[in-house]
């Protein structure tokens, strides 16, 4: 069994308001969930409103394809115009 785990910090400029943050971020989530069928969490930051932090995890038989997955969904979270991607850190484990 291979697990993919990628960190994604993210940036939401111009968001004001807890509430608004948690509305971008809910609809990033289901659109990865759907999309990748990956597990997605924010698992920092949580009380900025203009920075958040996913967990996201992927689980395989194959290195190199929990690896592309995790790849995608970065590219898919980088393309987003809701939220500006700051860095991003995948392990393969």
């Amino acid at each position: 069994m291979v697990i993919g785990a990628c960190r994604i910090e993210l940036g939401l400029f111009g968001v004001h308001s807890l509430k608004a943050k948690r509305s971008i971020i809910k609809g990033l989530k289901e659109r990865l969930r759907k999309r990748f069928n990956v597990a997605v969490a924010e698992v920092d930051s949580m009380d900025s409103h203009q920075k958040a932090v996913l967990g996201v995890a992927y689980v395989s038989n194959d290195p190199s394809h929990a690896n592309s997955i995790m790849d995608k969904v970065i590219d898919f979270v980088d393309r987003d115009r809701s939220v500006t991607l700051l860095e991003s850190e995948i392990e393969i484990i």
